[in-house]
């Protein structure tokens, strides 16, 4: 794999957490790599996905199928964000949403019991892990959290903050899923912030 893949995948993974003086680049053999291209899988609905995939680059999104056939996105993301499905990691169940690249992306992707397993043999990856799971369930947190509680122009303007530059990569229709409402609602509320 590039090198410089494996200097970003480091950088991410000391971003999150102190790996107090460990050479990570001898411990990225744990690691696949893969480029996607736009609207390629990582996993689907239906599938036992027990790896963890860390975002080198790129942007993506978990989504679901409603009942009536409608995607409805549950997250985007971005440079150190991370696709996984709890029920396939932890239970061995199937994934009950899809997980795929909106963008051209890098992932890197080890099986979670592997993760596990470093985290046993070494404090710096337990800790690591820890903080990664925290950062997921904060995350989770905040998503359901501005659902219910912000205005959609609210939602979308905290979209902008949060993706900056990146928005620009990302369809108006992916947009408006992920903010939680529908393509007209997002023009309209493009057009009273003058972004259209």
């Amino acid at each position: 794999m590039d090198k410089n893949v494996e200097l970003t995948l480091c950088e991410i993974l000391s971003s999150i957490s102190s790996f107090d003086g460990l050479d990570l680049r001898g411990e990225l053999s744990a690691f696949s790599f893969k480029a996607l291209s736009p609207k390629e899988f990582i996993f689907s609905e239906g599938d036992t996905h027990c790896d963890v995939s860390i975002v080198i680059e790129g942007i993506g999104r978990y989504f679901c199928i409603d009942i009536e056939g409608g995607e409805k996105n549950k997250a985007l993301i971005r440079k150190g964000g991370v696709f996984a499905s709890a029920s396939s990691i932890v239970e061995g169940k199937p994934s009950p949403f899809f997980a795929q690249a909106i963008t051209r992306c890098t992932i890197a992707s080890i099986p979670y019991c592997d993760l596990v397993a470093l985290g046993s043999r070494c404090h710096s990856w337990n800790t690591f892990l820890r903080k990664l799971l925290e950062r997921i369930l904060l995350r989770m947190e905040k998503r359901k959290t501005d659902l219910l509680m912000l205005s959609a122009k609210q939602r979308y303007l905290d979209f902008l903050r949060e993706f900056g530059t990146d928005a620009e990569h990302i369809s108006l229709r992916q947009i408006a899923m992920y903010v939680g409402i529908t393509d007209v609602s997002l023009s309209r509320i493009r057009k009273e912030l003058g972004l259209t």
